[in-house]
């Protein structure tokens, strides 16, 4: 590898990678870029293999304890990250990974955008087919503020507080356990809704497919935290 090839590769590509992921997450501790593959490739914008290792880091509100991502095959705009331009990926890229949620980052991240519109939109979806869809649209228009959330072995419970349309606080229950069906299918099971005064929901279980492009190889919840891993495309 000649020393200006080597300059390339070392002082132009993986920083590029590195401020990109960077300009993803609002906060991190570590983020750690290694990126693999010969001269030609490289300086082609072809990627064999990129690794990426962050800690702590936020995105999108979202607490996020540890994240190690591996994605092989990926072509880059070199040409235009060597004059100063943002890295971009030109195909879908592979992606495998694992990460981890410690539950006090899992409480952290009740206030994000993300996971309280999951919540919300979940909770909406199971009062408007299993209870009353007045209720639902009340939900929909003034959503719960989540206070609290806990684990257990594939189980999960979050709590808060809703204003009903007459401004009285009403707690909300929403608990759950998973169970992976498929790849790419999980089944939420036990489901329970409790709005109070005299609101209570017991729901069997229902099924959601992510879809053909996610891979899960494991999904587990632990009093502590959460696991997830497994892969899927990264669109460009």
């Amino acid at each position: 590898m000649s020393e200006k090839q080597s300059r390339i590769i070392s002082k132009v590509l993986s920083p590029a990678g590195y401020l990109w992921l960077r300009s993803q997450v609002s906060q991190a501790e570590t983020i750690d870029v290694k990126i693999s593959g010969g001269d030609r490739q490289i300086l082609g914008g072809y990627i064999p293999h990129v690794s990426i290792l962050a800690r702590q880091a936020i995105y999108q509100g979202l607490h996020l304890t540890q994240v190690e991502l591996t994605g092989e095959n990926i072509r880059v705009n070199l040409g235009q990250i060597i004059q100063g331009k943002p890295l971009r990926l030109l195909e879908p890229v592979p992606v495998r990974g694992e990460l981890v949620l410690k539950i006090d980052d899992l409480q952290a991240s009740l206030s994000s955008s993300l996971l309280s519109t999951a919540l919300k939109d979940l909770l909406v979806d199971l009062l408007v087919t299993h209870s009353s869809p007045e209720i639902a649209a009340s939900v929909k228009n003034q959503p719960p503020i989540w206070e609290n959330v806990t684990l257990s072995h594939n189980q999960i419970h979050v709590s808060g507080v809703w204003l009903d349309n007459n401004c009285t606080p009403r707690k909300v229950l929403l608990a759950a356990g998973l169970q992976l069906a498929s790849s790419h299918v999980f089944t939420i099971h036990g489901v329970q809704v409790e709005i109070e005064p005299d609101l209570q929901l017991d729901i069997a279980e229902f099924k959601v497919d992510l879809g053909d492009h996610v891979q899960i190889e494991e999904l587990s919840l632990e009093p502590d935290y959460i696991i997830f891993r497994g892969g899927l495309q990264v669109l460009p």
